[in-house]
């Protein structure tokens, strides 16, 4: 009870403490509720999106509906206008649309979410080309269902194409939000501004890292801790716009562990990366590359600590050393 009786007395000057601190007018005391994005609703959207895209996997336990024209009519409706009211409250973040009265954003955003609805049956092509390269490029791949339901790589290739289309209408903030959400679900981070071709796959995925300016051509393969960055952002904002990432062509396979960086960085197309290569320059279409001199070294423990084992094991493209 004592110490129930200090917080009463303490409480008002904690909470007053707290409230005049929000108003110091800096960029983390927003206090405009109802002009925000809300990020829990842009997810909701996007989690809206992928139903529609892969219709019948993913269901709306909210919802009970017997006809599906009705049900797929009632979603998209309600995809449609949940996602034009956070446009409209994105807008003011993009300078052109700074200093526009409430009435004119809410006619622009009106357009640009009936220009991206019109956009999806080409998201919904790229998902399937993307799907595709998914079941034939992975042998443990039962079924594509497994793929679109399992496979984090292609939920974050899905995100992506959506945030995309977002992005290319030049809405600010929500295609950010919406990928960063689909980092933080698989560890994978694709900018949404980045240019990505037809039949892209990712395989496994953890820890790769796709930069806003990178620019990959068509039936890419790429596997997991791959980085697609910058070679240095020490110049900050004085780099925005200004292509920092890597150029890769069609038909590349890049393994795992692989660090591609620069803006001038080009892969020719067909090239395969070989793990934990560190490429800072471009590389001619068609080249293998390996990473040499790594050695591994077995020893045995106890009675088998005299046992040691290397061998040295070559074909036609690969070297290692065991």
């Amino acid at each position: 009870m004592q110490g129930n009786n200090y917080i009463d007395k303490e409480i008002g000057a904690i909470v007053g403490n707290i409230l005049a601190d929000y108003k110091e007018n800096r960029s983390i005391d927003k206090l405009d509720l109802f002009r925000q994005p809300q990020k829990d609703m842009i997810i909701s959207v996007l989690q809206k999106l992928i139903r529609i895209i892969y219709p019948g996997y993913f269901r709306d336990g909210s919802r009970k509906f017997y006809n599906i024209d009705n049900d797929y009519s009632v979603q998209i409706e309600d995809a449609v206008f949940c996602l034009n009211k956070q446009i409209a409250r994105a807008l003011p973040y993009a300078e052109a649309y700074a200093g526009r009265k409430p009435e004119d954003l809410e006619g622009e955003a009106q357009k640009l979410t009936v220009a991206f609805f019109r956009r999806l049956p080409a998201i919904r092509e790229y998902a399937e080309g993307d799907l595709e390269a998914a079941y034939d490029g992975d042998p443990a791949a039962k079924f594509r269902e497994e793929i679109i339901l399992c496979y984090p790589g292609a939920y974050a290739i899905t995100v992506y194409r959506i945030a995309h289309e977002l992005a290319r209408l030049e809405i600010p903030l929500i295609p950010r939000i919406m990928t960063e959400h689909a980092h933080w679900q698989t560890g994978i981070d694709i900018h949404p501004g980045a240019t990505i071709g037809r039949n892209f796959f990712i395989d496994h995925g953890t820890g790769i890292v796709i930069g806003e300016t990178t620019i990959i051509g068509d039936n890419v393969k790429i596997y997991q801790g791959v980085t697609l960055g910058a070679l240095s952002t020490r110049g900050g904002q004085k780099l925005r716009d200004k292509r920092r990432h890597p150029t890769i062509e069609d038909d590349v396979v890049i393994y795992a562990g692989a660090s591609i960086l620069g803006g001038e960085t080009v892969i020719g197309k067909g090239s395969i990366i070989g793990s934990n290569a560190f490429i800072t320059s471009s590389i001619a279409p068609g080249t293998r590359v390996s990473i040499k001199n790594q050695e591994m070294t077995l020893r045995g423990v106890g009675q088998h600590a005299d046992v040691t084992h290397k061998e040295l094991v070559q074909d036609d493209t690969w070297t290692w050393i065991i």
